[in-house]
């Protein structure tokens, strides 16, 4: 009975929403209004970036899976800081030749907050511009050659 009561537990938090993206070779799970430690980017503190390598976009009762990328879908994120990780030691030793070599590394990485995950449709409305631009550039380029 206990298992039931588990599973009815989990059924809203289930239904948030939340994406799969890729970001920096690797792929994460994102959810609004948390934070994620990815590798450093070129961007400042308080800095707005938009994410549109979505692989997997979950909104309360749909999922959609792209092929490989959902389209449309973003996903915006602030800066909140950069830090480095923890040190991790290297040691490398070659036996029988008095070779060692100890070294350390720390990895270079961004805090970023998820502001936003939405699926809109931007492109089309780009598109139409274009379309309405290129209506008016043809007349008066008639106009001027006569």
């Amino acid at each position: 009975m206990t298992n039931s009561k588990n599973s009815s537990d989990n059924s809203p938090k289930s239904n948030e929403l939340y994406a799969i993206a890729e970001t920096s070779g690797q792929q994460f799970w994102f959810e609004v209004n948390r934070y994620y430690d990815i590798d450093r980017l070129n961007a400042k503190e308080k800095d707005k970036i938009t994410l549109e390598k979505v692989l997997l976009l979950k909104d309360k009762n749909t999922i959609t899976v792209g092929n490989p990328y959902v389209k449309d879908a973003k996903i915006e994120l602030e800066v909140v800081s950069h830090k480095r990780d923890k040190k991790i030691l290297v040691y490398k030793m070659r036996p029988k030749k008095k070779t060692r070599r100890k070294m350390g590394h720390r990895q270079e990485l961004t805090r970023v907050m998820v502001k936003s995950i939405s699926l809109g449709k931007s492109s089309p409305k780009s598109s139409a511009k274009k379309e309405t631009v290129k209506k008016e550039t043809k007349p008066k380029s008639e106009k001027s050659t006569t």
